[in-house]
């Protein structure tokens, strides 16, 4: 992970974020372009069948409650922080329509950040901060390589650790509790698959 400060002669602008070449992600974090590799497969096999999960019961209302728009990566303009989480959602009652900006203002109702070795002191501390002056409700810290699912709730703007799920349990987690996830598919089994 490569950082520009933004506080050496020219601010980091949006502009800098736009200039990046296609097979990385940029974000704009307190001041600082950060620039981070495409993710490794631990990482994307995580936040993909996480992704998957939530789809189909509150995206798309098949055999949960609907009322959630769930999106990969979105870009999140959040005052001057440009932050792009593994995963977002906002509860169709508060954004009824997407934006038609490639860019979402209005703050999540709820983010996930996939940890990375490189990315998780970031991803723990200053994304969770501003997600927390932000006034998103849940976030959610899944680390693939510690099999955990680590997640936070909105307590007087700060973001507070009330759960911790791990390896294979088979969990409800808020804001998603209507249904249950078995954790294991998170993770690259320890035994390859047959087949």
């Amino acid at each position: 992970m490569a950082r520009k400060p933004g506080g050496t002669g020219t601010p980091v602008s949006y502009e800098d974020l736009l200039a990046l070449p296609e097979h990385v992600v940029g974000e704009i974090v307190d001041g600082e372009l950060v620039v981070s590799p495409r993710p490794a497969a631990p990482h994307a096999l995580a936040s993909s069948v996480l992704g998957g999960e939530l789809s189909g019961p509150f995206h798309r209302g098949r055999g949960g409650p609907g009322g959630w728009w769930i999106l990969d990566e979105p870009e999140l303009h959040l005052g001057p922080d440009v932050l792009v989480p593994d995963l977002a959602g906002w509860r169709r009652d508060r954004m009824p329509r997407l934006p038609t900006t490639p860019f979402f203002e209005l703050p999540a109702d709820w983010v996930c950040e996939v940890i990375s070795p490189s990315s998780a002191r970031m991803d723990r501390a200053q994304k969770v901060r501003i997600y927390g002056r932000h006034r998103v409700p849940w976030v959610w810290l899944v680390d693939p390589l510690a099999r955990t699912v680590e997640v936070l709730s909105l307590e007087d703007g700060r973001a507070v650790l009330t759960t911790v799920a791990s390896a294979d349990e088979k969990v409800r987690l808020p804001p998603f509790d209507a249904i249950e996830l078995e954790l294991s598919a998170l993770w690259e089994p320890d035994e390859p698959i047959p087949g």
